[in-house]
């Protein structure tokens, strides 16, 4: 992976900062990342709600004001709401670091939620539910996080539900963005071609007003659930299956071997053995992907696939039968290093992507205070064994299904 130095600076407030230096980088990346998603609120979608209102007025800036700060020099503003983070981030031409920096902090320390902008933004994300409703091959991931973690915050569903929406006031908004969005709880990033000093000291004063002592966040790890088997009825032409189970979190040490197991069955090389399976062999499926959600103490693995009801049965056998065949070793050492080498390029053609990198370093910060070195990601995947490869497999032969999908 393509070697930039990350640098640490913490204010005295407590705030954390991270910059990453590229040189002769013709863009920056400027955001804050907040500990806190729908997994530690009260009232479902208030996470996702306030995170769309910020931008609705500060005590100095209108919405108006607020949306055309970035835009008028080519910038972009934008925010996105996890089940454990809220980002707010600014993408700009190099050279607006200052800009960027001031209204960010202006939006995490002053924002008021007005409520005549909050009676529109309500419609917007109710539309937003609907949406989404509306699309089985999404909804279907959290109806099935729904049932893995039953019982558990990290269960529900990020976008809450048009009766929550109407709960949500000025006064709940604001309370929440000065309980949640404290110097302790946050990590303010840079990712461009400024030096770091220059950037830790810019960032420090737009960040200054920003105040509140460490929030108490009660997450407790989801119960581990029995492997379930569910059909959900719909009117749909075709079934939406998941097919997944409980992995370990952050700091898992399978992490690594997760990982790759997760790209060789279904990440995005044509050449994964569940596309090879399901579509390049018999034609069963548009795509089928693999993917991993890692929160900071649990995860989960998971399969999708959309195909013809008639179908259902057979792609659903194949997907475990292919998990199956990894944990019996059907991956001898030769095939592994090919496989390395593949998801190794991939992580270098990743990196090119500033955006989500610089988020990802943060991330890193949030939960664990520094960066793990690229060079000691790289050797963990180098070392990974057939048996590590194997050992991991065989913990998904027993795999949860949830479909939707006609009678």
């Amino acid at each position: 992976m393509k070697k930039n130095t990350i640098s640490y600076h913490t204010a005295p407030s407590g705030l954390r900062m991270v910059h990453l230096h590229i040189k002769g980088a013709a863009v920056g990346y400027c955001g804050a990342a907040v500990r806190v998603g729908s997994r530690d609120e009260e009232l479902y979608g208030l996470a996702h709600f306030v995170e769309h209102t910020i931008f609705k007025g500060t005590g100095k800036r209108s919405s108006w004001h607020i949306i055309n700060r970035m835009e008028t020099v080519g910038g972009e503003l934008n925010a996105y709401t996890t089940k454990e983070e809220t980002v707010v981030y600014s993408a700009f031409p190099s050279g607006n670091l200052a800009r960027a920096a001031e209204l960010i902090a202006d939006l995490v320390c002053n924002s008021q939620f007005p409520a005549r902008e909050l009676e529109k933004e309500r419609e917007v994300v109710a539309d937003e539910i609907d949406s989404y409703l509306d699309t089985p091959s999404e909804a279907v991931f959290d109806d099935f996080e729904d049932l893995l973690f039953k019982g558990s915050a990290l269960g529900h569903n990020i976008l809450g539900s048009r009766d929550s929406l109407e709960s949500f006031s000025s006064d709940i908004c604001r309370e929440y963005l000065h309980r949640w969005y404290v110097p302790a709880n946050m990590v303010v990033f840079y990712a461009g071609n400024q030096q770091p000093e220059v950037v830790f000291a810019r960032l420090e004063k737009a960040f200054a007003p920003l105040s509140g002592s460490m929030p108490v966040a009660d997450r407790t790890v989801p119960e581990v659930q029995a492997p379930f088997d569910v059909h959900k009825a719909l009117d749909t032409h075709q079934c939406h299956t998941i097919v997944g189970a409980r992995t370990g979190g952050f700091d898992s040490p399978e992490r690594y071997s997760m990982a790759l197991l997760t790209n060789i069955l279904g990440g995005p090389g044509m050449n994964s053995l569940l596309n090879i399976a399901l579509r390049e062999r018999r034609g069963l499926v548009y795509s089928v992907e693999a993917s991993t959600g890692i929160f900071s103490d649990c995860g989960e693995f998971v399969v999708y696939y959309g195909c013809d009801p008639d179908d259902n049965d057979r792609c659903r056998r194949l997907v475990i039968d292919t998990i199956n065949s990894v944990a019996d070793g059907s991956i001898t050492a030769r095939r592994l290093e090919a496989y390395k080498k593949q998801y190794l390029g991939q992580l270098v053609i990743a990196s090119e992507n500033l955006e989500s990198r610089i988020i990802g370093i943060a991330r890193q910060v949030l939960y664990r205070g520094y960066v793990i070195p690229s060079d000691e990601v790289i050797a963990s995947i180098k070392a990974l064994t057939t048996d590590d490869i194997r050992t991991v497999a065989a913990t998904l032969t027993s795999p949860s299904v949830l479909t939707f999908g006609p009678d």
